[in-house]
């Protein structure tokens, strides 16, 4: 197996992603002999440079794998699924999904009868999650989506600037403290309609790695996974410092929602949820079918 000097790894600032990936980031495990050079940007970046093949490995949604499964191949470990995790769709008090008259002329377009949306991107788990929702619960509406960074989200439904946003990562935890309500968990609307985990977040690797080599990655990831566990003190500061001043209550929320058996290894339902994500979103014609072999390792 021939080992480059060092391999391109992204992933995000968020405390699961940093949590995951400190005892590589740290050294504070073996590597290996593999070295690493770490970008960390927010997901829709990651999504967006998946599609250019930024990355030798990255983190991703899988609404945005779904799109570059000509070039990357999931790896098993480092996954966000869960149960009772999903997206919020926020909004100021006393609106409603159906509600069609607005009050004000969004970002200039002069139409009062759809729904400003403002989303943490059009390739993420979280869009995709929307339009199935809205599909299913609420064909009839129609809407315009601002895609925005996620951090945006809130601020821009509080100032007026859309009528419901979709949250992800620390906002399901913070979104009341704004003065904000919760219209619908499109986590939970999920989990009732399959009674799988959702998919929110995976790590890929390019599909032109040698599959040793990608094996060799996913056994690292999960190493690194299990010494977080053990040493869940140890590397800390390294969360702390890209959690964008989050308090530590809500960082510890943020780990113990999104970091779990199925960040460990996706297999049995984690698996099943992915590949049932992946079906919805090709017969809703978000995404096209592909022959090409989901994992880069097998089981």
């Amino acid at each position: 197996m021939k080992i480059k000097e060092s391999y391109r790894l992204a992933y995000s600032s968020c405390p699961n992603d940093t949590f995951i990936f400190k005892g590589i980031a740290k050294n504070l495990i073996d590597t290996g002999g593999l070295h690493f050079n770490i970008v960390l940007e927010d997901v829709e970046t990651l999504n967006q440079n998946a599609a250019r093949e930024t990355y030798d490995i990255t983190k991703l949604s899988f609404a945005a794998l779904g799109h570059v499964l000509d070039k990357y191949a999931l790896l098993r470990t480092g996954a966000a699924l869960g149960m009772g995790c999903g997206p919020l769709i926020i909004s100021l008090p006393e609106r409603s999904m159906d509600d069609r008259l607005d009050t004000r002329v969004p970002y200039g377009k002069n139409d009062k009868t759809k729904q400003v949306i403002a989303v943490p991107g059009l390739g993420t788990t979280a869009f995709h999650l929307f339009k199935f929702y809205m599909y299913d619960l609420f064909p009839e509406v129609e809407t315009i989506i601002i895609p925005m960074a996620f951090e945006k989200i809130m601020p821009a439904v509080m100032n007026k600037k859309a009528d419901f946003g979709v949250i992800i990562h620390e906002g399901r935890f913070v979104y009341q403290n704004m003065n904000l309500e919760m219209k619908a968990d499109l986590g939970q609307w999920w989990e009732d309609k399959t009674s799988l985990p959702i998919p929110l977040g995976c790590i890929a690797v390019k599909r032109s790695m040698e599959p040793d080599l990608a094996c060799q990655i996913q056994t690292l990831i999960r190493e690194s996974i299990d010494h977080a566990f053990l040493h869940p003190a140890m590397g800390d500061e390294y969360i702390r410092k890209h959690a964008q001043e989050m308090e530590d209550s809500v960082i510890k929320q943020h780990i113990g929602l999104y970091v779990n058996e199925f960040s460990r290894e996706i297999k049995g339902r984690g698996e099943q949820a992915v590949t049932q994500f992946f079906d919805y979103a090709i017969r809703a014609g978000m995404m096209q079918k592909s022959d090409l072999p989901l994992f880069a390792c097998p089981e």
